[in-house]
């Protein structure tokens, strides 16, 4: 007799269900989200254990390797396919989702998604928090510029260098506002900073890339796209067609 799991994944708690391939419910509990407390409920069905599936979510990078290193056949099921598998379940709870993503383990209806490597998710995230940075940059320069237009102060076009300067120059007459705008001036000040860090980093390691490189080496692409593309990709041999590539991204050749 064989088994399958299906492990509904929350923040602070995992609901587990264990199927018989016969579809008999041998086990249906809950326990912390941790892959050691995973892998020890799961333990009396190990030897035969074929697939503990788990649906991709933000937990999916952290948890799927560390499942994987215990010892659990873990599956990572795309997101869409296992909503539509399970969009007649009448009753949503954990432990039905753990009980539906069991049953799908056990008739093998469903696509794996792909976990990509820890080098990716961290040039991810540090692109993420490059451009939240820039937002945030853009934002404060936006609602000084909007804020000065109550006293008929119109900025019109300055450079990013000679943006301060010409703040302190169109409220140097009112005390007041020559306070509120040092405020918000160190601000942005300190967030440029902060930006130029990591965008320095960022042409530090598509530099360092040889892949990289040779993406640059096209017209119109820097470093912000290259790093984006490469870690977006992570493994290219997990496309079969190129026209593969584009699909992923959303993009779809015309048919004529």
């Amino acid at each position: 007799m064989e088994y399958f799991a299906g492990l509904d994944v929350s923040i602070d708690e995992t609901a587990i269900c264990v199927v018989s391939d016969g579809g008999e419910t041998m086990l249906e509990t809950s326990v912390p989200t941790d892959p050691a407390a995973i892998a020890t409920a799961l333990k009396p069905y190990a030897e035969r254990l074929r697939r503990a599936g788990h649906e991709a979510g933000a937990l999916s990078p952290w948890l799927h390797p560390e499942l994987l290193a215990v010892g659990v056949p873990a599956v990572c099921l795309e997101t869409r396919h296992v909503r539509a598998a399970m969009s007649a379940q009448r009753n949503k709870t954990d432990a039905k989702d753990a009980l539906g993503l069991a049953h799908i383990m056990r008739t093998g209806w469903f696509r794996q998604a792909h976990i990509k490597t820890e080098a990716c998710y961290r040039i991810r995230l540090l692109l993420v928090q490059r451009r939240n940075l820039k937002r945030k940059f853009l934002d404060l320069e936006n609602t000084i510029r909007h804020s000065l237009k109550a006293f008929g102060i119109r900025l019109g076009k300055v450079g990013r260098g000679g943006f301060e300067q010409a703040v302190r120059e169109a409220v140097v007459e009112d005390a007041m506002t020559v306070g509120l705008m040092d405020c918000m001036l160190r601000a942005r000040a300190a967030l440029w900073a902060e930006y130029l860090v990591l965008n320095k980093l960022v042409v530090q390691l598509a530099m360092a890339d040889d892949l990289c490189r040779r993406f640059m080496a096209i017209p119109g692409v820097g470093p912000v796209t290259a790093l984006s593309f490469s870690a977006a990709i992570d493994d290219p041999t997990r496309f079969k067609r190129s026209r593969d590539v584009a699909a992923y991204f959303g993009l779809t050749s015309k048919r004529w």
